[in-house]
């Protein structure tokens, strides 16, 4: 059975990670597959929309220590610069919306690459730890990067010092992650808001979410020159023709993410 599995259902591209009997820890062959899914539904126009989820217990427990630990270790510049790295970059280049919803804990690297995404949603059982400095590492696959842009220096600095478990309910709380779901809802609700999002015009939210990646290095004067470079290019789409006529005409849009 292959370590990430990829399927489509209504424009949305699903991905799982799927070593269930190992929380979904990554070693070389699944961070590998991943970058492939993730080329995979980047280049396909059947797929608006991109769902990431775990298979089993948990989301990710992060890195297979056992890669690093063997009688022939990988060195972790490795790991970085071949697997996670190109993992993070891939999904905030995808000019596609990423929804990561979060089934099970996300610990180390699994919780970083959570949030990277989009928009992150959580079951209600999930929880989120920054576990690198149980065992002497820093965090890493761009967590010191996010974590202080969602929740603020403070709260990501003792996080990422004490490895604290977080429930879902308080990652909510604190701006970490967009929502929560009950046992009952998450599922359905989850993958909900990826159909949403595929049905949307999704050449703006490939925009928007540039416009989101470049805010992070622009001050403000270089931001709004962007936000006048990416809106001339929203303006030619043929969503925004249609978006106004049926503004114009009192309907519901049909987008078609051109």
């Amino acid at each position: 059975m292959s370590t990430i599995l990829l399927e489509v259902q209504q424009q949305v591209g699903i991905i799982r990670l799927n070593r269930p009997e190992k929380f979904n820890a990554f070693n070389r062959e699944m961070a590998l597959l991943l970058q492939k899914r993730l080329d995979e539904v980047a280049e396909n126009p059947e797929i608006r929309a991109v769902y990431l989820t775990g298979n089993g217990k948990a989301f990710s427990a992060g890195q297979d220590l056992g890669e690093v630990t063997g009688v022939d270790p990988v060195p972790f510049t490795k790991i970085l610069s071949e697997h996670y790295n190109p993992i993070i970059t891939r999904m905030r280049n995808l000019p596609k919306p990423i929804v990561c919803a979060v089934n099970g804990v996300a610990a180390g690297a699994g919780a970083n690459i959570a949030l990277s995404a989009d928009i992150v949603v959580a079951h209600e059982n999930a929880n989120f730890i920054q576990a690198f400095s149980k065992i002497g590492l820093i965090p890493d696959s761009g967590g010191t990067f996010f974590l202080p842009r969602l929740i603020g220096f403070q709260r990501a600095a003792a996080l990422m010092m004490l490895g604290e478990k977080l429930s879902a309910a308080e990652a909510e709380r604190i701006g970490m992650i967009y929502k929560y779901y009950s046992e009952t809802d998450f599922l359905t609700s989850s993958m909900d808001l990826a159909k949403q999002l595929a049905q949307m015009p999704t050449r703006a939210l490939a925009l928007t979410k540039k416009a989101l990646n470049n805010s992070m290095h622009n001050n403000l004067e270089q931001q709004l020159l962007e936000e006048d470079r990416l809106q001339f290019k929203a303006a030619q789409t043929s969503d925004y023709a249609e978006g106004i006529e049926a503004f114009m005409q009192k309907r519901t849009p049909n987008f078609t993410g051109k």
